[in-house]
């Protein structure tokens, strides 16, 4: 059984999508997800810097492309992996969501972009508020590293699993936490511009709970495992819903790594910008293989890892 996963913010590089865009079909597609998300993508992800790619506002509609981009070069759509059957299912980190629900059939592409463009936009927003950040928790006991996190007035936004969660709030308690990390961990600041999946984010959420009300999702086609608690989604309404929420509330990837063990996934395939979820999968997901897809010369393998776990 193969699971589908996006990433989230942070996975982003500089010129990304460069060798992507040599193939005219892709740029052409790219174009289109540009005109949706109201970004422009060809220059972002090719050659703007990384402090320009690190703006939430550019970050999550050319994350979300990138994933798109790289499903459609593997000729994974909705219709696709819904004749797979039982053989697949699909999951996204925070952001990644968003294109893992276009992939299940909730979302078309272009209420992904429109919506991401106005989630984007609107995070940013609420980040230059007040001064705040996140970051990754890494090591230690659970229970102690939450509570160092809730005594530095900090909330675990993302609970990743294999021992690792994301600390976020106010950048001052952040760079306490930095200062006194739990015993046997290490806190590492993150490059994102605010404390997301936190209360500091509910002027997003109401902005973004307007945007969506005008949206006709869905049902999934494909299982979709929700970041909210690694159940599957399915009704369309729902899977919006807790889109929506999921900008205030916390990750929950631990959640859903167990959920795809216990479907009995036997294989991992991330999607571009890939690399950050196949590295919780190996510390997460033990004895299940993984595959990251940063290129296209990773596309011909990619497709053979597909067959593989689905077969």
């Amino acid at each position: 059984m193969l699971a589908i996963v996006c990433p989230g913010q942070g996975s982003q590089t500089p010129g990304l999508l460069s060798p992507w865009l040599e193939d005219p079909q892709s740029k052409a597609l790219v174009q289109q997800y540009s005109e949706y998300s109201q970004t422009d993508l060809l220059t972002h992800g090719t050659i703007s810097d990384e402090e320009t790619i690190r703006d939430t506002a550019v970050a999550q509609p050319l994350i979300v492309a990138a994933s798109l981009l790289a499903a459609h070069r593997l000729g994974l759509t909705a219709e696709r992996l819904a004749g797979f059957g039982d053989k697949v299912l699909l999951s996204g980190h925070s952001v990644g969501e968003i294109p893992a629900a276009a992939l299940a059939g909730a979302l078309t592409e272009e209420q992904a972009l429109q919506l991401i463009s106005v989630r984007a936009a609107a995070m940013a927003d609420a980040a230059a508020a007040e001064p705040t950040g996140m970051a990754a928790v890494l090591g230690g006991v659970e229970d102690q590293v939450l509570e160092a996190i809730e005594t530095a007035g900090l909330s675990p936004a993302n609970i990743n699993g294999g021992g690792q969660i994301v600390a976020a709030g106010a950048t001052g308690a952040i760079e306490q936490l930095v200062q006194n990390p739990p015993a046997r961990a290490r806190v590492i600041p993150l490059k994102v511009a605010g404390a997301f999946h936190t209360s500091y984010m509910a002027s997003a959420g109401e902005t973004l709970s307007a945007a969506a009300a005008q949206m006709t999702p869905q049902d999934a086609q494909v299982t979709l495992f929700s970041n909210r608690d690694g159940a599957a989604v399915v009704e369309g309404s729902q899977v919006l819903t807790q889109l929506v929420d999921q900008v205030t509330r916390p990750v929950r990837w631990d959640a859903c790594m167990e959920s795809m063990r216990e479907a009995g996934v036997t294989g991992v395939l991330e999607l571009l910008p890939g690399g950050t979820l196949v590295g919780l999968a190996k510390r997460g997901l033990r004895g299940v293989a993984s595959f990251a897809v940063k290129s296209p010369e990773d596309l011909e393998a990619a497709g053979e890892f597909i067959a593989e776990h689905t077969g």
